[in-house]
């Protein structure tokens, strides 16, 4: 059946390209192969990985100390103490086609992006989900998912082959973290997460039934999924939840790395 159906979406695919003249979301010139998403494989090829890469954060440290181990980690890793988040990693730098592709989900509700957003995301992250139990998406406040009408976090989190547990709520609505210092970053985001309780815990009201002894979490290495991270503020505060939890370790996967000056809200 494939060699008749092969020929059919390669004729599909003329078709639409002709007719239609589709253009890459990214570099806007014409696609080729429309059917294959809505954007040109050359810019894919485009999202560099990060390298050499800090093995805390997953920020990228200077390439001249790569090969000692205290320069495995980048400078703002090296000043301070290991926190909540063990492990972190981006599929790439927050710019160029990935910074286009993103806001394009995030911003114009482009949904379609996230699969193979993900998939970039697995194959870059691989180290950080080998050995994990489930992923869990950073939630929105209400408010805001409401407005959007989508998390952009879960939506890569169900694609990237682990079990997706939503165990955290943001139970309040926290000021934009662009153009923050890192400092007032943490501060930012101090409490804002929670653990998820479920309904049925809080109808009994009952402590065993309470989500800060949920099952999925407790014991397991949960990995953090998110769009964009810069100092690591909301996946910290997200993880010192997780831990209390019980979390056994928590690690972070994000789609891209950005520096403060050029993060947008969530």
């Amino acid at each position: 059946m494939r060699w008749l159906i092969l020929p059919l979406y390669r004729a599909a695919d003329g078709i639409l390209s002709v007719l239609l003249a589709p253009r890459c979301l990214s570099c806007d010139l014409p696609l080729d192969f429309p059917l294959r998403g809505p954007v040109c494989g050359a810019c894919w090829q485009a999202i560099a990985p990060i390298a050499p890469v800090c093995a805390r954060c997953g920020d990228a440290v200077p390439g001249w100390g790569s090969d000692t181990g205290a320069a495995a980690l980048c400078p703002r890793c090296r000043r301070t103490p290991g926190g909540s988040v063990a492990a972190g990693r981006s599929a790439g730098r927050y710019d160029g086609t990935l910074r286009c592709l993103l806001h394009a989900l995030k911003y114009e509700g482009r949904r379609s992006l996230a699969p193979a957003l993900a998939r970039l995301m697995r194959d870059r992250g691989a180290a950080v989900l080998a050995g994990s139990d489930i992923v869990v998406p950073v939630p929105l406040h209400w408010r805001r998912r409401w407005g959007r009408g989508f998390n952009q976090a879960e939506d890569l989190a169900i694609h990237l082959g682990l079990p997706v547990a939503r165990a955290l709520v943001r139970r309040r609505a926290t000021p934009p973290q662009v153009g923050l210092p890192a400092a007032r970053r943490h501060r930012n985001v101090r409490g804002a997460f929670a653990p998820r309780r479920r309904l049925w815990g809080r109808v009994l009201n009952s402590r065993v039934c309470d989500s800060r002894h949920d099952p999925r979490v407790k014991g397991k290495v949960v990995v953090l999924v998110d769009d964009v991270a810069t100092t690591g503020a909301t996946l910290e505060a997200c993880g010192e939840v997780l831990r209390r939890m019980g979390a056994k370790e928590v690690r972070a996967l994000t789609a891209a790395r950005a520096p403060v000056r050029l993060l947008q809200p969530r």
